[in-house]
């Protein structure tokens, strides 16, 4: 359960980074609200994940999701650069997260 709880984190790390973009700094109220409430429910699901995992991996994990997601729907939703340097870095952070739940004792 604090695995999934993490992920679920990490997910809505991305949803609120994101709305962070669509906010425009805060002028905009709805997606303001919607960045803000993102936040606090993947603060407290880490919060709660962290109980029984250990800190490190647990924030690493968890920026980890934010970072790959956030890079994935810049790409989509931003037309960011999908160029192959920048995907490999992705690959690299996704490896490192498997890593660190493969190892976790």
């Amino acid at each position: 359960m604090d695995w999934f709880l993490l992920v679920l984190a990490g997910l809505l790390e991305c949803v609120w980074a994101v709305g962070l973009k669509y906010s425009h700094g805060f002028t905009r109220l709805w997606p303001s609200v919607f960045t803000i409430v993102a936040m606090i429910v993947s603060f407290l699901m880490l919060s709660n994940a962290m109980k029984n995992l250990p800190m490190g991996t647990a924030y690493a994990v968890w920026t980890g999701i934010g970072v790959i997601g956030t890079v994935l729907l810049g790409i989509v939703l931003f037309h960011e650069s999908a160029s192959l340097g920048r995907l490999f870095c992705v690959g690299l952070i996704l490896a490192g997260i498997a890593g660190l739940k493969l190892w976790h004792p």
